[in-house]
């Protein structure tokens, strides 16, 4: 175990303080063990990234295949984890108190091993189509893979409407394809198929038969289809709400946000979090290579792109 070098560690402050704000006894259990456990990982990493990031190479032809593991639970600097946990902090108190821990426990591990497996896939696939032994050695790390797939989710959950993004109104159905694709043109250093790859592992749990395999393995719980109203009080700003929860919600009826939404997003929607990490990307080209999304290099090179 190695612990990361001292110094100020803006986006993990930053992180913190939005946690802290929501309350640590708002955050369901599932979705702040995850926080916590990605923190830690940042702070006393197990590898350094080149020993814990994900490859064909390094997976399949060198059988390491423990960076299936490993590699959703490292960053590569403190904005890096600061983007991907407060989408996971927002993702998951929305999908937690809708599935329930439990069964959301299991999705976020099916959903960590399932989109390292695609990627993988995806990344023998391309190298074989096109004679690239390169993507082979591409090296991805990082959660926003598994946050991908949590964003089909969401909007599987909340059909309708439209989304923020860049300044332009997008379908919900159609948002995580225009965010895979504007992510890749403001920082092309980012895995695009790691994303791709939870894009499609997200698919495969609410269009195809991933969530009816994981109910027949899971036995004796499953998906809570009719979840009898966990309650969730956020109150820091004085009031209450989620008290009574259908999972679909009452007739005509859309879903409050928590009283102290604006708290941890700073006033923003997701999508607005996204438009300024992007932004943000376009000024530090050169020097913070990470916004929220999964880093991708050359496992040859010690370094990462920008």
């Amino acid at each position: 175990m190695q612990r990361r070098s001292r110094g100020i560690n803006t986006g993990l402050i930053l992180l913190l303080s939005q946690i802290f704000n929501v309350g640590i006894n708002n955050i369901p259990p599932v979705t702040l063990a995850t926080l916590a456990l990605n923190i830690w990982f940042f702070l006393n990493p197990q590898k350094p990234l080149y020993s814990s990031c994900l490859s064909v190479e390094k997976c399949c032809q060198q059988k390491d295949w423990q960076r299936l593991l490993l590699s959703p639970l490292h960053h590569a600097n403190d904005w890096h984890l600061y983007f991907n946990m407060a989408s996971m902090l927002w993702k998951g108190i929305h999908l937690e108190r809708r599935l329930g821990s439990r069964w959301f426990a299991f999705v976020i591990t099916t959903f960590s091993i399932l989109t390292g497996v695609v990627y993988l896939l995806l990344q023998f696939a391309v190298a074989e189509f096109m004679d690239e032994p390169d993507f082979k050695r591409s090296c991805a790390v990082g959660f926003s893979g598994v946050l991908f797939a949590l964003k089909v989710l969401n909007n599987h959950y909340c059909p309708g409407g439209f989304v923020n993004i860049l300044g332009f109104p997008v379908p919900n159905r159609f948002a995580c394809w225009v965010e895979l694709v504007a992510i890749h043109l403001f920082s092309p250093g980012t895995s695009f198929a790691g994303h791709l790859a939870g894009i499609l592992v997200g698919l495969m749990y609410t269009q195809g038969p991933l969530k009816k395999m994981m109910e027949a393995c899971a036995g004796g719980f499953s998906s809570n289809v009719g979840y009898p109203g966990q309650q969730y009080y956020f109150n820091s700003s004085g009031s209450s709400g989620y008290q009574d929860y259908y999972p679909h919600g009452r007739p005509g009826h859309y879903e409050e946000a928590p009283g102290n939404y604006d708290t941890y997003t700073a006033g923003l929607s997701e999508e607005e979090q996204l438009e300024r990490a992007l932004r943000a990307s376009l000024w530090d080209r050169g020097t913070s290579p990470v916004h929220g999304s999964g880093t991708s290099w050359r496992s040859w090179c010690p370094h990462y792109h920008s």
